[in-house]
Formats: C-alpha cells, sequence, structure tokens
C-alpha cells in the first residue's frame, strides 16, 4: 500500500531516509538538518514537495519524494520522482511497480506532463526496472552549484 506521509510518520521517514542517503544509490549522505527541514517542509505544504509512505503487511518498508516544476521543453508541469527508496528485504516483491503504478496515476490526476528522474550509472538494477516501464536516459547532463 502506498500512502499520503502524515505527521505520524516523521520517526519512520527520517530513519527511511537516512538508510537512503547512507545507501549505493546516491553520491554521498547528507547531514542529519536536511532529513528534518525536508520533513517539515513536507508538513508545511505540497507545494514544492510530496512524500508517500509504502507499506508491506502494515509496516512502512519505503517512501517516495516529489517535486514538481514547470518546464516549457515538457510543454507544462514536470514531476520529479527524488527520491524511492524501499528497504532492500522488501525488493523484488513488486513493490517497485506499485510505486511506479501510483505515481503515474497521480502524475494522470494533476494533468502532469512529464516524469523525470536521477538514477546513478552502476545501479543496473534500477536502471532495468525503469526502462522496462518506459523512461529512458536523457541525451544531457546537469550541472549544479551550491548556494549555501
Amino acid at each position: 500500500m502506498i500512502r499520503e506521509i502524515t505527521r505520524n510518520d516523521r520517526d519512520s521517514f527520517l530513519r527511511l531516509s537516512d538508510e537512503f542517503y547512507k545507501s549505493e544509490a546516491v553520491l554521498h549522505d547528507i547531514p542529519a538538518a536536511y532529513h528534518e527541514a525536508a520533513f517539515d517542509e513536507l508538513m508545511r505544504s505540497k507545494e514544492y514537495a510530496s512524500a508517500y509512505m509504502i507499506e508491506w503487511e502494515g509496516e512502512i518498508v519505503g517512501y517516495l519524494l516529489t517535486a514538481k516544476t514547470y518546464s516549457r521543453e515538457a510543454g507544462g508541469l514536470v514531476l520529479w520522482l527524488e527520491e524511492m527508496y524501499m528497504r532492500p528485504a522488501y525488493r523484488s516483491k513488486g513493490l517497485g511497480k506499485e510505486a511506479f503504478a501510483f505515481i503515474e496515476a497521480l502524475a494522470a490526476r494533476e494533468n502532469i506532463r512529464r516524469l523525470r528522474l536521477e538514477v546513478e550509472e552502476d545501479n543496473v538494477r534500477a536502471r532495468s526496472l525503469y526502462e522496462r516501464l518506459g523512461y529512458r536516459p536523457l541525451e544531457y547532463g546537469q550541472m549544479v552549484k551550491e548556494l549555501g
């Protein structure tokens, strides 16, 4: 089951978020304050970001974090799948496909024009799932500049 995050999910979200950022799926860890700030923003408003908890037999086993942007290139709103994390013991149970079906249904309801995500080049398992679901690599790279 996938459901919207609530204030009662704080400890679970912070624990899962920390696990995700300590995993091989990301380039580097982030400070604990960033996890807390993300949760606070999720509770403040759905303007920029939304999160969903993934449950298996009543236990919270993962989460999805999304963000919206506007893109002229896409002709409208873009939903970024910022993070998708599932505890290793719960992978290969169909929860990834369920999560993407949930996100695509959400996108359809909200008139989203494009879904976008990032994946590490060496994350073969995730890349394979995304490709099977119809995602394709972009032909350009991204650059960032940290401001603080």
